[in-house]
């Protein structure tokens, strides 16, 4: 199979009368070996996310969701195709240039929180801004005060709800004031009440911070409230 990210990098142009869409797949592969066994995820994908619009990814479990959320967000590299982010080829960037952009133009939000145990939430939240060299508490805790966890800032991961959790890792996410945000199953790990309320929430802050958002969700209600679905099916978009 051919090495992933053959062409040279290019920047997209914009079409005539609007702006590059930012994020771009273009016929990616994603294949894993298990043993004498290949899987076949994703199996030459390609769609275009426009700035400001909020995506749901769709499909059934093993569809090849959570591998293309995290192709399209840098952390897992493809077999064959490009991801463009800004008009840049990702993958033929350096591994600086690479983590730059995550952590920059970037922000995540998964299942399971991923919230340091030791740190507040309000120490959370600035993780992204620590890791780019920077220090913003005022940003964090406008953030937090944004989630609705303004009396929260110094109570430690443990100490919060699942629900309230989440809203830390949604602070944490816009930390960088990112341009796209990524999140896989943000309301998997809660109740149906309070996974309502987490994706209220984030598609609210979303659209007052004027960010792109893709979300993964098996919950096809929830998929509703954004402006276009997906859906992948066996590692094909059919939708």
């Amino acid at each position: 199979m051919p090495a992933a990210e053959s062409t040279p990098a290019a920047a997209v142009p914009a079409p005539a009368g609007g702006e590059a869409p930012i994020v771009v797949a273009d016929d990616v592969h994603r294949t894993f070996h298990i043993g004498a066994n290949r899987i076949d995820v994703l199996k030459g994908v390609s769609f275009e996310i426009q700035a400001g619009e909020r995506v749901f990814l769709c499909g059934a479990s093993g569809a090849g969701k959570t591998s293309l959320l995290y192709t399209l967000a840098g952390l897992e590299k493809p077999n064959l195709g490009r991801v463009l982010i800004d008009g840049r080829s990702l993958y033929q960037l350096s591994r600086r240039e690479q983590a730059k952009v995550r952590n920059r133009r970037m922000g995540y939000v998964f299942q399971n929180y991923s919230l340091l145990p030791e740190l507040t939430a309000l120490e959370n939240v600035m993780v992204p801004a620590m890791i780019g060299g920077r220090s913003d508490r005022g940003r964090a805790e406008h953030l937090l005060e944004h989630v609705g966890l303004a009396d929260r800032i110094g109570h430690l991961p443990p100490e919060l709800s699942g629900g309230e959790q989440q809203r830390v890792a949604i602070a944490r996410a816009l930390m960088n004031d990112p341009a796209m945000i990524f999140a896989d199953e943000p309301t998997g790990n809660l109740d149906s009440k309070t996974g309502a309320e987490v994706m209220d929430i984030l598609l609210n802050v979303v659209a007052e911070e004027k960010r792109t958002l893709l979300v993964v969700t098996h919950d096809t209600v929830l998929a509703k409230s954004g402006d276009r679905r997906l859906e992948l099916v066996d590692g094909l978009l059919v939708s």
